[in-house]
């Protein structure tokens, strides 16, 4: 038998697993069963573990796996499912309903229009799916602040994911670390021994320097958008 809170966070790691792919952060737990602490959510997760209804996965953040459901949940999931012809039984999870996600540091924010100071501070953690990140190289995320970088989809108050390197090739949209001083997010393109950063919106002028003058610290390889 599961205590009311079990229950309760159980169903909703299993509805977020179902929505959005990528299971709930503590704190979302947190607020969601309405606890003061996040050991609380320590605690309940581990019974569930014990009890043999989800699993963790080893070295991986926010990695869950719901391995059956209990007959209170697993009959409201059939029931939501009736329309399927071949439904599942109700104590089961059609696949592992887990898909892992990597906690990566927010190293600030970044200026998709005027740059600003260079980024070297980790501001907070943010779960990033983990078929977003190649498998090679670090990673690490950025706060978008400006609206230069529209054109391209990427708006201000959007999650970068940043794949570590130095190497570009014209086109990209990268992390440039101008003067040594400040850095913004832009398409990089060179031309003899001048790099040229280039806005994704006709507000903004395309910006030229030395390319001694320009380091690029990254490329845009994933972007996550709360609404």
């Amino acid at each position: 038998m599961l205590t009311k809170k079990q229950l309760d966070l159980l169903d909703f790691i299993h509805t977020r697993l179902q929505k959005d792919g990528v299971p709930p952060s503590f704190d979302e737990m947190k607020v969601a069963l309405d606890l003061r602490s996040k050991s609380g959510i320590h605690r309940l997760i581990t019974a569930l573990e014990e009890r043999g209804f989800i699993r963790r996965l080893a070295h991986r953040a926010r990695a869950i796996e719901i391995i059956r459901l209990p007959d209170s949940l697993g009959n409201a999931a059939q029931t939501a499912e009736a329309s399927s012809s071949t439904p599942e039984p109700a104590n089961q999870v059609s696949a592992p309903a887990m898909i892992a996600a990597m906690e990566l540091p927010v190293m600030g924010r970044i200026a998709a229009g005027v740059p600003i100071e260079a980024i070297n501070q980790v501001s907070h953690q943010v779960a990033v799916p983990a078929s977003m990140l190649s498998a090679q190289g670090q990673h690490f995320a950025l706060e978008v602040r400006g609206d230069s970088m529209i054109e391209a989809g990427i708006n201000d108050g959007d999650i970068v994911v940043i794949r570590e390197t130095a190497v570009a090739d014209n086109g990209d949209v990268v992390v440039a670390l101008v003067e040594g001083q400040e850095a913004t997010l832009k398409r990089i393109y060179r031309k003899g021994s001048t790099i040229a950063l280039e806005a994704a919106n006709p507000a903004y002028e395309t910006r030229r320097y030395p390319q001694d003058q320009v380091k690029v610290q990254g490329r845009l390889v994933g972007l996550i958008r709360t609404y």
